[in-house]
């Protein structure tokens, strides 16, 4: 992989505004460059839109991106604000690789003690899932689902050769639905939980400066 300007910039996006409020509070900095909270609105075509936009422009034109937010877990076991961390992202139009996957789970259970971290697929919706069709999504080998993260990096690669990641809080698991996911409210794990990934983020970031061999 083509290693990253010094100054390297990190896009990161999420969809709701709770989303984007959990990380922009506790942000601190410390990132190995400038760092832009994206909300991009719910769904894949705002998504796709949201980002492809802003990395069109020469401030973000070569940003990491990582995808973020909340998700749907798919797996037996799983539990609102478990995390995780996507191998790569699927939708009907393709998957994406997604990079530093080990380092990721390894910044996360230090941000977060305590907190599952899983890997695997995440797959791609365009509504929220519920009943058979999580069974269904889990047969694909998928271990969680969201609206956008699939979207995002899909979007962020066709514009340019870039890292990308995609890291999720379980807020909607088969034992633990929710009506829907707008009344997710402060109180409630997952958006604890989202409130303290963004070291596990910078690090990420910095990562990508270090030189390849």
């Amino acid at each position: 992989m083509t290693t990253q300007p010094v100054s390297a910039p990190l896009l990161i996006a999420c969809a709701l505004g709770i989303e984007q409020f959990a990380l922009r509070v506790s942000e601190r900095g410390g990132a190995g460059g400038p760092v832009t909270v994206l909300r991009t609105g719910m769904g894949p075509a705002a998504a796709e839109r949201s980002v492809t936009r802003v990395l069109a422009g020469p401030a973000l034109r070569d940003a990491a991106v990582l995808a973020t937010g909340f998700c749907a877990g798919l797996a037996p076991g799983m539990h609102p604000g478990d995390l995780v961390v996507a191998e790569e992202t699927r939708d009907p139009r393709g998957s994406v690789p997604c990079v530093g996957t080990e380092l990721l789970v390894k910044e996360l259970v230090r941000a977060v003690p305590g907190r599952t971290v899983h890997t695997g697929p995440l797959t791609g919706s365009d509504h929220v899932v519920r009943g058979h069709e999580r069974s269904d999504l889990l047969a694909t080998g998928a271990i969680a689902v969201d609206m956008e993260s699939a979207a995002t990096l899909l979007s962020a690669v066709r514009t340019g050769a870039r890292p990308v990641a995609a890291v999720r809080v379980v807020v909607d698991a088969p034992e633990h639905e929710l009506v829907r996911i707008g009344t997710v409210r402060g109180g409630i794990s997952a958006f604890r939980v989202l409130r303290s990934v963004l070291p596990a983020f910078y690090e990420w970031h910095r990562s990508l400066l270090l030189p390849r061999r």
